[in-house]
């Protein structure tokens, strides 16, 4: 139709709808540039061109108020990308927290006796627990550590994540062996262990001294709770820092 479009045609065109396309039109987002005699919304060059800067925005996950405000030069479209960016991030954090919760919850429920079903009550105080954790976790480390250590877990991929979780029980309960022995610090065995101990710890922070100084915040805060949860007594890390410091 001499480079204008109905409706219709625009949606078949862009593989879009015709409702989505009134809708477009009713809050203003993409307003046809003219109208048929009997009232059928016709779409110019410049219209499509529009509809075609909408579609990516829309793809990011834009609202399409945002959308219009942005194409309109209120605000500036980098100054918006910046702002839906940190948006994506803090969402992104809040689901990797749900799903370490979500694992950890899991995980406690197979390692239950076999055959054993978790009562309401027990699972409730479990996931409290877990949530109380979560929100110490966010106490101590910044949004910036949090993505560091997300994508730190991504590099190490979840298979050799999984071997890291196995091992430490099996870890804490060989150094509390050698402690209630009374084993000296500065022992073999034990100088064995610590060393391992830290390289697990290390797995976990990668060397940043922000990192670290977080965990042995934490852990140091909320001692018993972490041992709650499995985690190494005070008694236990104090004994593999003395067996730390004995090798220096």
């Amino acid at each position: 139709m001499d480079g204008r479009w109905k409706v219709g045609e625009l949606a078949r065109l862009t593989g879009l709808t015709v409702r989505t396309l009134h809708h477009y039109d009713q809050v203003g987002l993409l307003i046809p540039s003219g109208r048929t005699p009997s009232g059928h919304r016709l779409y110019d060059d410049g219209d499509v061109r529009r509809l075609y800067q909408v579609l990516p925005l829309r793809e990011l996950g834009l609202p399409l108020d945002v959308i219009a405000g942005a194409l309109d030069g209120a605000p500036t479209l980098p100054q918006l990308l910046m702002e839906h960016l940190d948006h994506v991030e803090a969402r992104l954090r809040a689901v990797r927290g749900l799903r370490d919760r979500l694992t950890g919850l899991v995980r406690a429920v197979q390692q239950a006796e076999p055959g054993a079903d978790p009562t309401s009550t027990a699972l409730l105080d479990l996931i409290e627990e877990m949530t109380t954790m979560g929100r110490a976790f966010e106490k101590y480390y910044t949004a910036e550590q949090r993505d560091q250590l997300a994508r730190r877990r991504e590099q190490l991929g979840e298979k050799d994540i999984a071997g890291v979780e196995a091992e430490w029980p099996e870890l804490i309960a060989a150094v509390q062996a050698e402690h209630d022995a009374g084993t000296d610090p500065g022992d073999p065995r034990v100088q064995a262990l610590a060393a391992r101990w830290m390289q697990l710890v290390e797995l976990f922070h990668g060397g940043d001294p922000g990192l670290r100084d977080s965990l042995s915040r934490m852990y140091d805060e909320n001692a018993e709770q972490m041992q709650r949860q499995g985690g190494p007594s005070p008694e236990l890390i104090d004994y593999v820092r003395r067996a730390r410091a004995a090798t220096s």
